[in-house]
């Protein structure tokens, strides 16, 4: 019995998820066709013939109403075909895969590194509140919260790959590339996404945890005479978990869907640098393959952080 309430609350959060994703779709499409200009002629160029660019939209579809073109593309989205780029003639799905990939490693390294730490320094900022460790750490992360991901790339470019020569200024990593390699590659765009998500999981880390520290069963602790870090160990943490979870999974989101700015930074062959190159050529195909992807981790690490903390939550797991 006790398991039915988590199981309908967890197919709820799929179905909003999916629901929530068809939404974003539509979107995606709608905005990418009010796009100015024109896409036969940003492929045929300036110089192409009324004829050539005639017979260019008959190919591609685009003499189709739009709601037409919607269900054709969503049609092919649900069977794993992204479409065709329109500049290149290539397979988006087949040119997406490893650069899907080459963001998911970057992220991947950024998070191993930032949760960790976030959860540390949250944990070490409620154990000395307002002394001088607790505003160290806010000074931080307002610090790094305050300075734009762009500026903080830049500024590590000039101080670690031109001045002292420790790491490239510019993330090139590829297939059968060292692992060591690929990761002195991403030392630096790594850094960044860690320092721009690192103070926002840190705060809220703090923010949780001194939340249940108000809490009566704290109090009675207290009186019972355990330390202050067995406190936060054994009773704040445990109960601190739903919110914080919540938090990781969002900025987790953002170090996929965020990582655009830095990837262009670095040049870095991941989506994002991906992204802004079709962008400029106008390349709706690619803008609305890449757009839908980054929107499905977005929802899809939403609804798992909605789930951990269902799970996570002795109150949502047995409700009165």
């Amino acid at each position: 019995m006790g398991g039915s309430p988590i199981l309908r609350m967890i197919s709820q959060r799929i179905a909003l998820g999916g629901g929530l994703l068809l939404a974003v779709s539509a979107l995606i499409f709608a905005g990418t066709q009010i796009l100015p200009g024109d896409v036969a002629q940003s492929i045929l160029g300036q110089s192409a013939t009324p004829e050539s660019l005639a017979n260019l939209r008959e190919e591609l579809g685009l003499n189709q109403p739009a709601i037409v073109r919607y269900f054709v593309w969503l049609g092919g989205v649900m069977t794993g075909d992204l479409g065709t780029a329109l500049t290149t003639r290539q397979d988006i799905a087949t040119t997406l895969l490893p650069r899907l990939w080459n963001t998911l490693f970057l992220a991947f390294w950024a998070a191993i590194v930032s949760v960790p730490l976030a959860i540390l320094l949250g944990l070490l900022a409620v154990r000395y509140r307002n002394g001088p460790i607790d505003k160290a750490i806010s000074g931080f992360a307002l610090a790094s919260t305050s300075l734009p991901e762009f500026f903080i790339g830049y500024l590590l470019i000039f101080f670690f790959a031109v001045k002292m020569q420790w790491f490239p200024s510019i993330s090139t990593v590829y297939d059968g590339m060292p692992f060591l390699e690929k990761l002195r590659a991403i030392v630096l765009p790594a850094t960044v996404l860690v320092l721009v998500v690192l103070a926002h999981m840190m705060r809220m880390t703090r923010a949780a945890i001194l939340n249940v520290m108000q809490s009566a069963y704290i109090e009675t602790a207290e009186l019972k005479g355990l330390g202050a870090l067995d406190i936060i160990r054994k009773h704040a943490f445990p109960n601190a978990i739903a919110p914080i979870v919540n938090v990781v999974m969002l900025n987790l989101a953002f170090l996929v869907v965020g990582v655009v700015v830095v990837e262009v930074i670095f040049v870095y062959p991941g989506m994002g640098q991906y992204l802004v190159d079709h962008v400029a050529k106008r390349d709706v195909p690619v803008v609305q393959a890449v757009g839908l992807i980054f929107a499905a981790v977005y929802i899809s690490l939403n609804i798992i952080a909605d789930i951990a903390a269902i799970l996570a939550n002795p109150r949502l797991r047995h409700p009165k």
